[in-house]
């Protein structure tokens, strides 16, 4: 079964994080291989803001490089991916598919079945992006695509897989203009349904320690990545996860940077 390498909140573009996302390219390829062997998800926030393209293309490149050397990555995007981080704009929606896809047509949830594992990933950002919504920063699923979490779960296609659920936005928290606002319904639909579940946003706050929440809705492991390239000197992390072993604690931080 392969192994998992968590990876959140990159935020390219903003001071030295675009030089740390590198040094973690660099010390990924030296240290974890066959590359084959690792899964790599990334939980949003590749860029620090959407509007510099040079960015974008900085973020894009980091992740062909991964993709050249064996490395299978599957990012999801975040609030930054859609604009400033404050104010977005649905046009990024496309832009991203066609950017890190390569389809614009993908939607959410994206389901990626990868040997013994199904991944999940969701958009916890596009439905934030309507005129009436307040607070960009905070996180919106929304009925059409909790409904298809809902059927996708349900599908035998993946009955008997591990399932690797992925987001931007922390699920069980409430931080004023950060939270999740439908967290409730996702619970609903992924409590005791899933075998991982992973997502960032939360860059500072201490919320557990080494920001793991195993157990929460059922879920034997649940980690929040903090920000990977430690934007302003935050807490995050490189998780290394292996879903072949029951027991999390054989799961460690990579530090590859």
């Amino acid at each position: 079964m392969k192994k998992i390498v968590h990876l959140s909140d990159l935020h390219i573009g903003y001071r030295d994080c675009g030089a740390r996302f590198r040094s973690i390219i660099d010390m990924m390829i030296l240290q974890l291989q066959p590359a084959g062997n690792y899964v790599v998800i990334v939980t949003g926030d590749l860029v620090n803001n959407a509007n510099r393209e040079i960015h974008i293309e900085e973020a894009a490149a980091g992740i062909r490089q991964l993709e050249e050397t064996g490395f299978r990555v599957l990012p999801v995007p975040g609030n930054h991916d859609y604009g400033s981080g404050i104010k977005g704009n649905k046009k990024f929606v496309k832009m991203f598919k066609e950017r890190f896809y390569k389809n614009e047509n993908i939607s959410y949830p994206k389901l990626d079945i990868i040997g013994k594992l199904a991944f999940i990933g969701l958009d916890s950002t596009a439905g934030e992006l309507n005129w009436n919504d307040r607070f960009f920063s905070e996180g919106e699923l929304g009925p059409d695509q909790l409904n298809r979490l809902k059927n996708m779960l349900n599908d035998p296609l993946i009955t008997g897989k591990k399932k690797v659920v992925y987001l931007h936005h922390h699920p069980f928290d409430f931080k004023l203009a950060m939270q999740l606002k439908d967290n409730e319904e996702l619970r609903k639909i992924i409590e005791n349904k899933a075998d991982a579940l992973l997502f960032g946003h939360y860059h500072a706050d201490h919320d557990s320690p080494g920001k793991i929440l195993h157990g929460t809705w059922g879920i034997p492991r649940c980690y929040n990545g903090g920000s990977s390239t430690h934007k302003n000197g935050d807490p995050g992390f490189q998780r290394v996860i292996d879903l072949s072993h029951p027991d999390p604690s054989v799961d460690y931080d990579g530090k590859f940077v």
